[in-house]
């Protein structure tokens, strides 16, 4: 009986892949790999004697939703007919990666096994190299249109990280890019959540080499229209307020008793 297991190369190439996912894509009998960089994918052949890339799905002014539904129907197929199936994913599988979510759902309703394993994630590489601890003051994740398109409780106290900065408002889901007066809309945007313009943000790229580095552009926010910003960049923006005690709260919690 086929079965599906979807796993994450990681980041960086031969630095992030854990054994478990290194072993379910030797083991597959048919390999799909979704990488951004074509010495990871060359990396994954090495590793099975059936890889299959599904990034020729991927077509400018082809709406993304099309192209994800092209690739869980490739990788079903082989389920059904009865194959160990592992899809290898850039980064995390599970992150920012709508593929593996919706074949592993579709698996487990058609009765087959179906698994993700972890990845090492752009986001554990953020913490990383930024040297921010989320834990500190606090970290808003959000899709970079989807937090232009519906309205938010921003918190300015804590991180706010934006992905895919480089299709920030794209509405039709079949661009690899968007320009400058979509990234106006943005800052005008986070202006009004109560970050300054001159407030300083970081385009975040994580590195993908041994060799390479990662890219940590600081600038002011004003200056994000301009700046050179890919479908792999990052925003990352500061907290722009210092954290606000809430005293209410801690005196009620001063007033318990010390031992419960």
């Amino acid at each position: 009986m086929g079965s599906l297991v979807c796993v994450g190369t990681g980041m960086m190439l031969g630095a992030h892949i854990g054994p478990r996912a290194r072993s379910h894509i030797e083991k597959a009998d048919v390999v799909f790999v979704a990488v951004s960089d074509p010495l990871v994918e060359l990396w994954v052949q090495g590793m099975n004697k059936d890889v299959r890339s599904l990034q020729p799905f991927y077509e400018e002014g082809k709406p993304r939703t099309e192209t994800y539904r092209q690739m869980v129907a490739a990788m079903m197929d082989e389920v059904r007919a009865g194959r160990r199936v592992c899809g290898a994913f850039y980064g995390h599988p599970g992150v920012f990666a709508l593929v593996p979510h919706r074949a592993i759902d579709l698996a487990r309703q058609e009765g087959y096994e179906a698994v993700m394993e972890a990845g090492v994630s752009a986001e554990d590489c953020l913490y990383a190299d930024l040297g921010i601890d989320p834990g500190t003051f606090g970290c808003q994740h959000y899709e970079a249109s989807q937090f232009m398109f519906y309205k938010r409780k921003i918190d300015p106290s804590a991180y706010l990280i934006l992905w895919q900065i480089g299709v920030a408002g794209d509405r039709t889901l079949a661009k690899f890019s968007t320009g400058a007066a979509f990234r106006e809309v943005l800052v005008d945007l986070l202006a009004e959540e109560g970050y300054p313009t001159s407030h300083e943000v970081i385009a975040y790229e994580a590195a993908t080499l041994a060799i390479s580095e990662p890219r940590m552009d600081r600038l002011p926010l004003a200056e994000l229209p301009s700046a050179e910003l890919r479908l792999s960049t990052t925003l990352v923006i500061p907290p722009a307020r210092p954290l606000e005690r809430n005293e209410l709260v801690l005196q009620r919690l001063a007033s318990l008793p010390t031992e419960v």
